[in-house]
This record gives structure tokens, C-alpha cells and sequence, in this order.
């Protein structure tokens, strides 16, 4: 038998499951009710208070979560940056296999991010800030950025940051459609990449007009 302990962390990991897996069916985060989630899970309603005080803080645990997974895939990518000099298809793709493999985490990111939960929206806001502060002292210490000063780094960290949560729905679930190399999201988003990190290369700061 379990530890006490260890069985708790489990029904625990077992909401966060049952929420993700009732909303990869279709449906929002705000629609999701305590008792379907617990039930889900395998657990009768008031279990579900030993864990979470409400769905509220449910839906927090999560974005807790995909953030770890978030940042933890940042890390990845600033590692085959510095050892591949830069190669942006090679951190998209980096980027890409961790989001497949996360499927779940990233779909709630992607929706909740203007879903009906306000906590968790505000929740999404913040940890995406935190990812822009963060991606910005990284740029920092890069060699090729040391003429942009802290708030060109700040501004070149909010449009890669902002452009990857934006392209997230077509990332995690692409058209049906067949459509031109050029036009998939994997293609788009790494384009958009290059413009921001090419046109970064040349920029003369907020103050220049050309």
C-alpha cells in the first residue's frame, strides 16, 4: 500500500488529468464543474477538497504546471542556442516535440489564455510576463544583442514570447486542410522568429525612425 502521502500527491495528479482530459473533448476550463472533474478522476466530491479549495485553484495548479513545462522547454531551446550558434528551425522543432508531448498542458494554455476564468486568465498573464522577463535576461547575455539595451531586449522578448503563445491553437491542432510549406505553422512561426531576430540584428533603438 501507498504512503499516505504519496497516495494524496496521486489524486492529485489525478484531478489535473481529469480536467485536462475533459477539455481536450471541446471543452473550456469555465465549463468544467467540481463534481465531473472529481468523478473523472475516480473520487467522490468532497475528496476533491483536500486538494483544491475550488475549481479556481484547480485551474491554477495548472497553469502552475504548463509553466514548469514552459519553462523547463525555454531552457532546452537556449541550450541548442548556445551550442548551435542560433538555429532557429532546430529550437522550433525543439519547441514543437515538447508541446506534442505535452499536448494537454499546451491545449489549456492555448485556450485559457482568453478563457472564461478570470484568475486563470490573470494567472496565464502573469506567467507570460515572467517567461518575457525571463527571455529577455537570456537575451542579454547573448553576443549578438549586446547593442540593444534593456528595454529593445524587452520589447524583442514580448514579440517572440507573445508570437508563440499566439500561434499555439494552429501549432497544437494544424488545419485540416493540406496547405503550402510555406503557410503551415511550423513554417510561420519560424519565419516569424527570423523577422524578429533578423530585424533585432539591425535595430538602432526605440528612438530611431529607420
Amino acid at each position: 500500500m501507498l504512503p499516505r502521502a504519496e497516495q494524496k500527491q496521486q489524486t492529485r495528479h489525478a484531478l489535473l488529468d481529469a480536467a485536462r482530459g475533459l477539455m481536450e473533448s471541446g471543452r473550456g476550463f469555465g465549463s468544467l464543474s467540481l463534481r465531473e472533474v472529481a468523478k473523472t478522476a475516480g473520487i467522490v466530491p468532497t475528496g476533491f477538497y483536500r486538494h483544491f479549495d475550488d475549481m479556481d485553484h484547480l485551474g491554477l495548479a495548472l497553469v502552475s504546471e504548463v509553466g514548469q513545462t514552459f519553462r523547463e522547454t525555454i531552457r532546452l531551446v537556449r541550450h541548442n542556442e548556445n551550442i548551435n550558434s542560433g538555429i532557429i528551425d532546430a529550437s522550433v522543432r525543439i519547441f514543437l516535440d515538447v508541446v506534442a508531448a505535452n499536448r494537454s498542458q499546451f491545449l489549456f494554455l492555448a485556450r485559457e489564455q482568453y478563457g472564461g476564468s478570470l484568475k486563470v486568465r490573470q494567472a496565464l498573464g502573469a506567467l507570460r510576463e515572467a517567461i518575457i522577463a525571463d527571455l529577455a535576461t537570456d537575451l542579454a547575455s547573448m553576443a549578438k544583442f549586446q547593442h540593444l539595451n534593456t528595454d529593445d531586449l524587452s520589447v524583442m522578448a514580448d514579440l517572440v514570447v507573445k508570437s508563440v503563445f499566439a500561434m499555439l491553437p494552429e501549432l497544437i491542432d494544424p488545419p485540416p486542410v493540406t496547405l503550402a510549406e510555406h503557410l503551415t505553422p511550423r513554417a510561420k512561426i519560424t519565419q516569424q522568429l527570423r523577422f524578429i531576430f533578423i530585424g533585432a540584428k539591425r535595430w538602432q533603438g526605440l528612438g530611431s525612425t529607420e
